[in-house]
Protein backbone atom coordinates (compact mmCIF):
# COMPACT_ATOMS: atom_id res chain seq x y z
CA UNK A 1 0.00 0.00 0.00
CA UNK A 2 2.79 2.39 0.85
CA UNK A 3 4.33 1.70 -2.55
CA UNK A 4 1.03 2.58 -4.22
CA UNK A 5 0.89 5.91 -2.37
CA UNK A 6 4.49 6.67 -3.32
CA UNK A 7 3.73 5.91 -6.97
CA UNK A 8 0.64 8.12 -6.86
CA UNK A 9 2.65 11.06 -5.49
CA UNK A 10 5.38 10.47 -8.08
CA UNK A 11 2.89 10.52 -10.94
CA UNK A 12 1.33 13.74 -9.70
CA UNK A 13 4.73 15.39 -9.44
CA UNK A 14 6.05 14.23 -12.81
CA UNK A 15 2.96 14.48 -15.03
CA UNK A 16 2.98 17.17 -17.70
CA UNK A 17 0.66 20.04 -16.85
CA UNK A 18 -1.94 20.91 -19.50
CA UNK A 19 -3.73 24.19 -20.14
CA UNK A 20 -5.76 25.46 -17.23
CA UNK A 21 -9.02 26.03 -19.15
CA UNK A 22 -10.56 22.98 -17.48
CA UNK A 23 -13.47 23.55 -15.11
CA UNK A 24 -14.17 21.27 -12.12
CA UNK A 25 -16.91 18.75 -12.80
CA UNK A 26 -19.27 17.46 -10.13
CA UNK A 27 -19.70 13.80 -9.26
CA UNK A 28 -23.01 11.99 -9.84
CA UNK A 29 -24.98 10.12 -7.21
CA UNK A 30 -22.88 7.20 -6.04
CA UNK A 31 -22.76 4.08 -3.91
CA UNK A 32 -19.48 2.30 -3.32
CA UNK A 33 -16.66 1.47 -0.96
CA UNK A 34 -13.97 3.71 0.45
CA UNK A 35 -10.66 2.94 2.13
CA UNK A 36 -8.63 5.44 4.15
CA UNK A 37 -4.92 4.88 4.69
CA UNK A 38 -2.17 7.02 6.17
CA UNK A 39 1.33 7.16 4.71
CA UNK A 40 2.61 4.74 7.33
CA UNK A 41 0.49 2.11 5.63
CA UNK A 42 -2.10 1.96 8.43
CA UNK A 43 -5.66 1.41 7.24
CA UNK A 44 -7.69 3.92 9.22
CA UNK A 45 -11.06 2.82 7.85
CA UNK A 46 -12.75 0.75 5.16
CA UNK A 47 -16.45 0.83 4.51
CA UNK A 48 -19.46 1.63 2.34
CA UNK A 49 -20.52 5.09 1.28
CA UNK A 50 -23.68 6.59 -0.22
CA UNK A 51 -23.41 10.02 -1.80
CA UNK A 52 -26.22 12.36 -2.93
CA UNK A 53 -24.61 14.75 -5.40
CA UNK A 54 -27.53 17.20 -5.68
CA UNK A 55 -28.37 17.20 -1.98
CA UNK A 56 -24.71 17.26 -0.91
CA UNK A 57 -25.25 14.42 1.56
CA UNK A 58 -22.85 11.62 2.46
CA UNK A 59 -23.17 8.52 4.61
CA UNK A 60 -20.05 6.55 5.45
CA UNK A 61 -20.09 3.42 7.59
CA UNK A 62 -16.88 1.55 8.30
CA UNK A 63 -17.11 -2.17 7.70
CA UNK A 64 -16.70 -4.10 10.95
CA UNK A 65 -15.97 -7.28 8.98
CA UNK A 66 -12.64 -5.77 7.86
CA UNK A 67 -11.16 -4.47 11.15
CA UNK A 68 -7.47 -3.79 11.68
CA UNK A 69 -5.50 -2.76 14.73
CA UNK A 70 -5.47 0.83 13.45
CA UNK A 71 -8.98 1.09 12.00
CA UNK A 72 -11.75 3.31 13.33
CA UNK A 73 -15.36 2.33 13.84
CA UNK A 74 -17.30 5.16 12.19
CA UNK A 75 -20.85 5.87 11.10
CA UNK A 76 -21.06 9.39 9.71
CA UNK A 77 -23.97 11.26 8.13
CA UNK A 78 -22.82 14.53 6.56
CA UNK A 79 -25.04 17.40 5.38
CA UNK A 80 -22.56 19.66 3.63
CA UNK A 81 -24.99 22.39 2.51
CA UNK A 82 -26.48 22.64 6.00
CA UNK A 83 -23.07 22.60 7.66
CA UNK A 84 -23.88 19.84 10.15
CA UNK A 85 -23.11 16.16 10.60
CA UNK A 86 -24.01 13.26 12.86
CA UNK A 87 -21.76 10.71 14.50
CA UNK A 88 -24.10 7.73 14.79
CA UNK A 89 -23.98 4.74 17.13
CA UNK A 90 -26.77 2.48 15.90
CA UNK A 91 -25.90 -0.29 18.38
CA UNK A 92 -26.58 1.98 21.34
CA UNK A 93 -29.24 4.06 19.56
CA UNK A 94 -27.35 7.30 20.17
CA UNK A 95 -25.73 10.06 18.17
CA UNK A 96 -23.89 13.37 18.36
CA UNK A 97 -24.84 16.35 16.20
CA UNK A 98 -21.99 18.69 15.33
CA UNK A 99 -21.26 21.72 13.17
CA UNK A 100 -19.10 21.40 10.06
CA UNK A 101 -16.41 24.07 9.78
CA UNK A 102 -14.97 22.56 6.57
CA UNK A 103 -17.03 20.90 3.83
CA UNK A 104 -14.09 19.44 1.89
CA UNK A 105 -14.51 15.72 1.15
CA UNK A 106 -13.09 13.12 -1.28
CA UNK A 107 -16.22 12.55 -3.39
CA UNK A 108 -16.52 15.89 -5.18
CA UNK A 109 -14.08 18.38 -6.69
CA UNK A 110 -14.17 21.75 -4.89
CA UNK A 111 -15.28 24.67 -7.08
CA UNK A 112 -11.96 26.46 -6.51
CA UNK A 113 -9.78 23.43 -7.37
CA UNK A 114 -6.98 23.97 -9.88
CA UNK A 115 -6.54 21.59 -12.81
CA UNK A 116 -3.07 20.07 -12.64
CA UNK A 117 -2.77 17.39 -15.31
CA UNK A 118 -4.25 14.47 -17.20
CA UNK A 119 -2.42 11.20 -16.60
CA UNK A 120 -2.89 7.53 -17.43
CA UNK A 121 -2.30 4.96 -14.72
CA UNK A 122 -1.15 1.62 -16.10
CA UNK A 123 -0.53 1.46 -19.86
CA UNK A 124 -2.11 3.93 -22.31
CA UNK A 125 -1.20 1.74 -25.29
CA UNK A 126 -2.65 -1.60 -24.17
CA UNK A 127 -6.44 -1.90 -24.31
CA UNK A 128 -7.98 -2.45 -20.90
CA UNK A 129 -4.69 -1.87 -19.07
CA UNK A 130 -4.90 1.86 -18.41
CA UNK A 131 -7.12 4.41 -16.67
CA UNK A 132 -7.09 8.04 -17.77
CA UNK A 133 -7.72 10.53 -14.97
CA UNK A 134 -7.68 14.27 -14.41
CA UNK A 135 -5.74 15.48 -11.38
CA UNK A 136 -7.04 18.48 -9.42
CA UNK A 137 -5.24 20.23 -6.57
CA UNK A 138 -5.93 22.88 -3.97
CA UNK A 139 -5.40 23.97 -0.37
CA UNK A 140 -7.13 22.44 2.63
CA UNK A 141 -9.16 25.26 4.27
CA UNK A 142 -8.02 26.42 7.73
CA UNK A 143 -4.83 24.44 7.27
CA UNK A 144 -1.40 24.65 5.72
CA UNK A 145 -2.08 21.39 3.92
CA UNK A 146 -3.20 20.66 0.38
CA UNK A 147 -4.90 17.91 -1.60
CA UNK A 148 -4.53 16.13 -4.92
CA UNK A 149 -7.66 14.49 -6.34
CA UNK A 150 -7.82 12.06 -9.28
CA UNK A 151 -11.12 11.68 -11.14
CA UNK A 152 -12.06 9.75 -14.28
CA UNK A 153 -13.12 11.43 -17.51
CA UNK A 154 -16.71 10.80 -16.37
CA UNK A 155 -16.04 12.61 -13.08
CA UNK A 156 -15.91 9.55 -10.83
CA UNK A 157 -13.49 10.19 -7.95
CA UNK A 158 -10.80 7.50 -7.87
CA UNK A 159 -8.53 8.71 -5.08
CA UNK A 160 -7.64 11.80 -3.07
CA UNK A 161 -4.38 12.45 -1.27
CA UNK A 162 -4.58 14.91 1.63
CA UNK A 163 -1.22 16.20 2.81
CA UNK A 164 -1.61 17.80 6.23
CA UNK A 165 0.80 19.31 8.74
CA UNK A 166 0.75 16.37 11.14
CA UNK A 167 -0.11 13.47 8.82
CA UNK A 168 -1.34 12.56 5.36
CA UNK A 169 -4.18 10.35 4.14
CA UNK A 170 -5.06 8.56 0.91
CA UNK A 171 -8.78 8.06 0.26
CA UNK A 172 -9.50 5.41 -2.40
CA UNK A 173 -12.93 4.67 -3.88
CA UNK A 174 -13.89 1.27 -5.28
CA UNK A 175 -16.83 -0.63 -6.82
CA UNK A 176 -18.69 2.60 -7.56
CA UNK A 177 -22.28 2.37 -8.84
CA UNK A 178 -24.15 5.41 -10.18
CA UNK A 179 -27.21 5.19 -7.97
CA UNK A 180 -28.39 5.65 -4.41
CA UNK A 181 -29.37 2.09 -3.50
CA UNK A 182 -30.85 2.91 -0.09
CA UNK A 183 -32.12 6.52 0.27
CA UNK A 184 -32.95 5.88 3.94
CA UNK A 185 -29.21 5.90 4.70
CA UNK A 186 -29.25 9.65 4.00
CA UNK A 187 -32.11 10.30 6.43
CA UNK A 188 -31.42 11.23 10.05
CA UNK A 189 -32.24 8.18 12.24
CA UNK A 190 -35.30 8.59 14.46
CA UNK A 191 -33.21 8.33 17.63
CA UNK A 192 -31.19 11.36 16.47
CA UNK A 193 -34.15 13.66 15.83
CA UNK A 194 -34.20 16.63 18.19
CA UNK A 195 -30.57 16.12 19.11
CA UNK A 196 -29.07 19.48 20.18
CA UNK A 197 -26.08 20.86 18.28
CA UNK A 198 -22.91 20.38 20.31
CA UNK A 199 -20.64 23.33 20.89
CA UNK A 200 -17.42 23.22 18.92
CA UNK A 201 -14.34 23.64 21.14
CA UNK A 202 -12.20 26.64 20.31
CA UNK A 203 -9.58 25.80 17.71
CA UNK A 204 -11.42 22.71 16.48
CA UNK A 205 -12.22 22.37 12.79
CA UNK A 206 -14.83 19.68 12.22
CA UNK A 207 -14.68 18.03 8.80
CA UNK A 208 -15.03 14.64 7.15
CA UNK A 209 -11.24 14.45 6.92
CA UNK A 210 -10.69 15.24 10.59
CA UNK A 211 -12.83 12.26 11.60
CA UNK A 212 -9.89 10.06 10.57
CA UNK A 213 -7.20 12.01 12.41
Amino acid sequence: MYAAVTLFVFMCLTATTHADHHQPCHSPNMTGFMSVMNLKGDVKAYGAFTYDSMGKKLRFRSNESHPTNTSLGLDLLMFFDEGIFYEIDSKNQSCEKKALQCTLHPLDIPDDAKFYSTITTGSPSIEGEGLKVNVWTGPIPDSKGHYSMSVTMGCLPVSTLYICESTSFLFSNMDIELEIKDPDLLVVPSFCLGQPLEETPEGTVNSFLNEFM
